[in-house]
C-alpha cells in the first residue's frame, strides 16, 4: 500500500488518521508570528526553531465511524522580557496535547465542554503551523522572570541638587509638622 504525501500547512486530519500518519519536522520561530511578536532578540547565535511532530490515530468504535485523533509535541525555545529586571529571559516551552476531531462546530463546542480532553471541529485541511503556533501560546508564562535575576534592578540616579531629607522624607514627620503649624493658628 502506498502512503500519501501529507503537507502540515494543509493537513488532511481524516486521511491522516485513517493511514496513521507520522509527521515531524521544524520550523523558524519567525514564521510564528504572533508568538515572536511577544518575545525579545535572543542572544547572538541562540536563535532555536521550533521542533515538532504530530502523529494520527483512527480508532474504532462500536456501530460508529472510528474516532479521529491527532497527537502532537513541540518544543520552541522563547526569549522574553523578565519583568523583574527587564533582561532577557529563556524560556523552554513543551507541548504534548492530543486532539479528537468531531464532525462540526456545534459539535466541538458542546464536547470540548464536558469533555477532559481537546475537541476541534474536523476540516478539508489544518494548518498545523498554525495549531503548533495556539498551543506555544498557550504555554507562555503569564509572568516571565528569572528565578534569579543576573543583576541586582538599577535604582534611579540621585538627584544631586536634594538634600537626604528631600529625597526620603518621612511621611509621618511631615504630618506631624502640618498638625502643628494648624494648631498654632
Amino acid at each position: 500500500m502506498k502512503h500519501r504525501v501529507f503537507d502540515p500547512l494543509r493537513l488532511d486530519v481524516a486521511a491522516f488518521a485513517a493511514e496513521q500518519g507520522e509527521l515531524g519536522g521544524q520550523w523558524p520561530l519567525s514564521t510564528m508570528t504572533r508568538l515572536a511578536e511577544g518575545t525579545v532578540a535572543p542572544p547572538e547565535g541562540d536563535d532555536e526553531p521550533v521542533q515538532w511532530t504530530v502523529e494520527g490515530e483512527s480508532r474504532a468504535r462500536r456501530a460508529a465511524d472510528p474516532q479521529v485523533w491527532l497527537h502532537l509535541e513541540a518544543d520552541a525555545v522563547v526569549w522574553l522580557q523578565c519583568q523583574r529586571c527587564l533582561k532577557p529571559v529563556r524560556e523552554a516551552l513543551q507541548v504534548q496535547r492530543s486532539f479528537r476531531f468531531v464532525a462540526s462546530e456545534a459539535e466541538a463546542e458542546a464536547e470540548d465542554a464536558e469533555s477532559e480532553e481537546d475537541v476541534l471541529a474536523l476540516t478539508r485541511t489544518l494548518d498545523l503551523r498554525a495549531l503548533v503556533e495556539d498551543e506555544l501560546l498557550l504555554e507562555l508564562p503569564l509572568v516571565p522572570r528569572h528565578e534569579v535575576c543576573p543583576e541586582p534592578l538599577p535604582l534611579p540616579p540621585p538627584d544631586p541638587l536634594a538634600s537626604q531629607a528631600e529625597v526620603a522624607p518621612n511621611p509621618f514627620a511631615q504630618l506631624a509638622v502640618l498638625k502643628r503649624g494648624k494648631s498654632s493658628h
